[in-house]
């Protein structure tokens, strides 16, 4: 019998040669991560807990990537301290992969982009969004604050999870994103037609893969993390491939599945049949074909996080923004991934679209995804957006009312001021067809 992605990966990364072949699902190991990251948030925690350890130095600081995406703009003194902190903490532990405020972008984003994450590496991770590495066919695995550990020691034990495969047949008709697909299986799952139980499993994805991009498989990666997933993995194309190769920082091997790999369980979704869906309050699981929400008054609306923040989701938001305005009384921000995005849509024009709607421009980073230390809403407030998760208080009151859509929902009823179809609104083909070469 063959083994799973994510059985290879872990196989070929543990510190026992006996499971270089692969490693099967339930088995105890201690991996040689390619690549250690820490955020912002958690640094100092780390560090402390290291001092009190007596460990000043880290195992291997070539390998560690700090990143600064949470809090990128300082709205708090304790901000703005955190952030020397972090500064300090970089220079102590001698890591050259310090990547600050507006010097890189969101974690789970930037490092795809840049070649530093790449097909068939393995990291460790202290957010749970490490998952995103799934779209190159990576694999970042969550710790928590276990990273102090990984930093100290270069290495925790792992349990190699089991995986479920989840195939896709078809095409996304028009005005249907990958975060869709997403948002669809989270309620099928919850409704048990599809049978998955994603805590602490991998969600392998195959079928109909090709004509999906970068954007697009990272946004399938994001429900599955709010569903408690350890990981997700998407084969690598070979447009994927031949990009990963244009921009490697680090020779690279991919990874792929044996086809007698063992999973769990398996399900299969027809795209062609797929609506636009929307997230109703209070889990990520709540979608709804949008007919069942259309209508629904909106006084907030974000586009970003690491579920939708590509240069691509920002391509169809213009699409829908060009030569049109902000709904009177709704404010809509818009947060790039990565610098490289930002300078991009100054290059390519879509800065002065997103200006010229009346949109909100941020920095790089989570934006209001991080718990709206930015762009919160008042008390009784109604938001659509692409955060990652719709939990109760995450955007500030608990009586708001949070809403989940795709890029193309959020952009199209930012200018209609309500829950809106995005099949009914006109777009720019132009700026779409430019999806085709995003990432080349």
């Amino acid at each position: 019998m063959g083994f799973t992605a994510i059985e290879k990966v872990l196989g070929l990364k543990s510190r026992d040669a006996a499971h270089r072949q692969g490693a099967r699902a339930g088995t105890l190991l201690y991996p040689e991560p390619d690549m250690v990251m820490i955020h912002d948030g958690l640094v100092g925690e780390a560090k402390s807990e290291l001092d009190r350890a007596g460990i000043s130095e880290l195992h291997d600081p070539e390998k560690v990537m700090m990143v600064s995406d949470h809090d990128v703009l300082y709205g708090s003194a304790r901000a703005a301290e955190r952030g020397a902190l972090n500064r300090k903490a970089a220079k102590t532990w001698k890591i050259r992969n310090f990547y600050d405020a507006g010097q890189g972008g969101h974690g789970h984003i930037f490092p795809m982009e840049e070649g530093l994450v790449l097909p068939g590496m393995f990291y460790f991770d202290n957010d749970t969004h490490a998952t995103n590495a799934g779209a190159v066919g990576a694999f970042g695995m969550r710790v928590g604050n276990e990273i102090s550990r990984v930093l100290g020691t270069g290495t925790t034990w792992v349990t190699v999870p089991e995986s479920v495969r989840l195939h896709l047949r078809g095409r996304l008709p028009h005005g249907v994103l990958a975060r869709d697909i997403g948002f669809f299986m989270g309620r099928e799952i919850m409704a048990g037609r599809i049978n998955f139980d994603l805590d602490y499993r991998v969600l392998e994805f195959a079928g109909d893969l090709d004509a999906l991009g970068l954007g697009d498989r990272a946004a399938l990666c994001s429900t599955a993390t709010e569903m408690r997933a350890a990981g997700v993995y998407v084969p690598p194309s070979e447009k994927i491939l031949a990009y990963c190769t244009a921009h490697a920082k680090r020779p690279f091997q991919a990874v792929f599945p044996d086809s007698d790999a063992r999973y769990e369980s398996e399900a299969t979704i027809d795209l062609a049949g797929l609506q636009p869906q929307v997230v109703t309050p209070g889990n990520v699981a709540n979608s709804v074909d949008i007919g069942q929400a259309t209508g629904t008054a909106i006084d907030h609306a974000f586009i970003g996080s690491c579920g939708s923040g590509m240069y691509e989701d920002l391509l169809t938001a213009a699409s829908f923004l060009k030569g049109r305005k902000v709904a009177p009384g709704l404010r809509l921000f818009i947060v790039p991934g990565s610098e490289k995005s930002t300078k991009r849509i100054v290059q390519d024009g879509l800065l002065q679209v997103f200006l010229d709607a009346g949109a909100i421009m941020l920095p790089a980073g989570c934006g209001p995804c991080n718990d709206a230390v930015v762009g919160p809403l008042a008390a009784g407030e109604v938001s659509l957006s692409t955060a990652t998760n719709n939990n109760k208080g995450r955007f500030g009151p608990t009586n708001a009312q949070l809403f989940l859509g795709s890029p193309a929902t959020v952009a199209a009823s930012a200018v209609a001021g309500c829950i809106t179809d995005p099949r009914g609104a006109s777009a720019d083909s132009s700026l779409l067809d430019r999806k085709e070469t995003c990432y080349v």
